[in-house]
């Protein structure tokens, strides 16, 4: 079963607090650059590349997916699959353009023009031939130990592989409207011999298929932990010939600065389908390269060695939850900034002292903004409050959905007339909540708001103790739940910018957009959601003063996150000179 279901009953299973393959390789790579690009959300602009890859991958799934005509010779298949590559790859490369066009900060001197349709064919025939050499071994062994199921029309695994004109799998089917009268059959099926006759090659195709991402799920499709800090998410998994082999695809080619993270990042794959599949070893690990049709494979890791990479993996995920304050300082001395010699630095190179800035070519425009001058009524961002210890009785618990539609739990504190919802800053991050109740005292809680309400978030760094049982009742100063600041009024300049959308569980669209401000001295990301999204929001560039008030505060994996109302906060842009060459 190469997908799973979130543990703790997140929808989206998207928590930041999760330990994935490609938070980890980044962290190995450099701490500050994981910290600054996965909990802050300070990126760089938008390039083709990275919007190549996605749209790559699922070409190329989209092509496994398909049912070949009778073939009885090797010659005849190639020739058809072949046939289908330029009407998938014009697909792509139109999506690719599309979410182009709608990135609100792209790379100086790029442009989705130069990326031609024809690299899209080559590099989608390429992965085809990687798929053939699977096809042309399957027909070599008679088909494998599944043909005879496959013929009889038996399911060989409880996730099959996907394709055209089948049902596909979804990993929440109850979160799915009408899905009972969803239509999925194509004119395309596959086509069988009867048992005992010779393996034909549409056969082979049929039976080497991989499991790969299905285009038609919106759900995410990843594995979980069984305890919820790791997931990850598989681009193609091998199993025709009764062994478990995992790929990953990548669109470019071997050797690039990146390319060393491979194996790790194969390696966490292994592990987790290990830990969630009752012990099961994964049998090899690959590496399939689209430009140039390149196989690079690794050894699996074997029992002992899983031992050894779940103590491993568990320290990077502590020292990695233990990273960051609430509120970021950036830019950092050159002693406490990386040296910007791994793979992905821009941001976390940046550093200043006495003697100035320290910054490269991406990053230097920064040199040239303006001081943010911070007067009544805009306060700093390291003045915002971030940790408050609170007094009340707890009681009312539910399970409710967060901004970010994520599944946690909640319950109300309250003490005299005043009354607020308590609420996990993320699925799981304080999974005691329903088992307590009564006088309690809640200590380095964050206050927030949601919609108009204020509300005290609770992560791995809270506590709550009942009053009676308090040995630090008096000793701690505590905020009274009608003072909770919930709001801030700021001022800065934008860092970074992007806008994200998609579909939750239900089929929903949602649609987001980020951007980071600093004040001088420190970063915080800045979201809205939906309707909050005005024209003003999209026309923002790096470099613009933002001044914002009755802004709402809310947290994220412990870091500040600021949150737009379109309804309470007031937002003011002043477009700055370009800084950037």
């Amino acid at each position: 079963m190469p997908v799973g279901v979130p543990p703790l009953g997140g929808p989206l299973g998207r928590s930041r607090g999760r330990l994935s393959a490609s938070s980890l390789t980044t962290y190995l790579r450099c701490p500050r650059q994981w910290l600054l690009g996965y909990q802050v959300g300070l990126q760089g602009p938008t390039r083709p590349s990275q919007i190549v890859g996605v749209v790559l991958e699922d070409a190329l799934c989209e092509l496994l997916m398909m049912h070949p005509p009778v073939s009885d010779t090797y010659e005849s298949l190639s020739q058809w699959a072949h046939s289908k590559i330029h009407d998938v790859a014009k697909k792509a490369h139109e999506r690719g353009a599309e979410a182009w066009n709608e990135s609100l900060w792209t790379a100086e001197g790029t442009s989705w023009d130069d990326v031609l349709l024809s690299s899209f064919e080559q590099r989608i025939g390429d992965g085809l031939g990687l798929f053939l050499e699977e096809v042309q071994a399957c027909f070599d062994a008679d088909g494998g130990p599944y043909l005879d199921a496959n013929r009889n029309g038996h399911e060989t695994f409880s996730i099959p592989s996907p394709s055209w004109g089948s049902s596909p799998s979804f990993p929440r089917p109850e979160k799915v409207p009408d899905i009972e009268k969803m239509k999925w059959e194509t004119k395309d099926q596959p086509t069988w011999s009867i048992e005992g006759e010779p393996i034909t090659w549409h056969e082979a195709w049929e039976c080497a298929r991989p499991w790969v991402k299905d285009p038609r799920v919106h759900q995410p499709q990843r594995l979980y932990h069984p305890e919820g800090w790791a997931s990850g998410e598989l681009d193609l998994v091998l199993r025709w010939d009764g062994r478990i082999r995992l790929v990953d695809i990548k669109s470019g080619r071997s050797g690039s600065a990146f390319s060393s993270s491979l194996e790790h990042q194969l390696r966490f794959y292994a592990w987790l389908w290990n830990q969630t599949h009752e012990g099961e070893l994964v049998s090899s690990m690959e590496g399939w390269y689209l430009n140039g049709g390149e196989r690079v494979n690794y050894d699996a890791p074997d029992g002992k060695e899983i031992e050894s990479l779940t103590t491993f993996y568990r320290t990077q995920h502590e020292a990695m939850q233990a990273e960051g304050e609430a509120v970021l300082a950036f830019p950092r001395t050159p002693e406490q900034a990386c040296d910007g010699s791994a793979a992905g630095c821009v941001w976390c190179s940046v550093s200043k002292d006495e003697s100035g800035w320290q910054t490269t070519q991406m990053t230097a425009w920064i040199e040239s903004i303006p001081s943010v001058s911070l007067r009544s009524p805009y306060q700093s961002l390291a003045s915002i409050q971030g940790r408050v210890s609170v007094r009340g009785s707890l009681g009312g618990e539910w399970s409710l959905p967060n901004h970010f539609g994520e599944q946690v739990l909640g319950a109300v504190l309250v003490s005299g007339q005043k009354h607020v919802t308590v609420e996990e800053s993320e699925p799981g991050a304080f999974s005691d909540l329903h088992d307590l109740g009564g006088e309690v005292e809640i200590h380095n809680a964050m206050p927030g708001v949601w919609r108009d309400q204020p509300r005290v978030y609770l992560d791995d760094k809270t506590t709550i103790t009942t009053v009676v049982d308090s040995g630090e009742q008096g000793k701690t100063e505590l905020t009274r739940l009608g003072l909770l600041r919930t709001r801030a009024n700021v001022s800065g300049h934008v860092l970074s910018i992007r806008k994200r959308s998609g579909v939750r569980l239900d089929g929903k669209p949602w649609t987001m957009l980020t951007f980071i401000l600093w004040d001088g001295g420190h970063v915080a990301e800045v979201v809205a959601f939906g309707s909050s999204i005005n024209q003003r929001l999209l026309k923002l560039s790096p470099g613009d003063l933002v001044s914002m008030t009755g802004v709402e505060i809310g947290w994220r994996s412990g870091i500040l996150q600021l949150r737009i109302d379109n309804r309470k906060t007031r937002f003011e842009t002043s477009t700055q000179p370009s800084f950037k060459e």
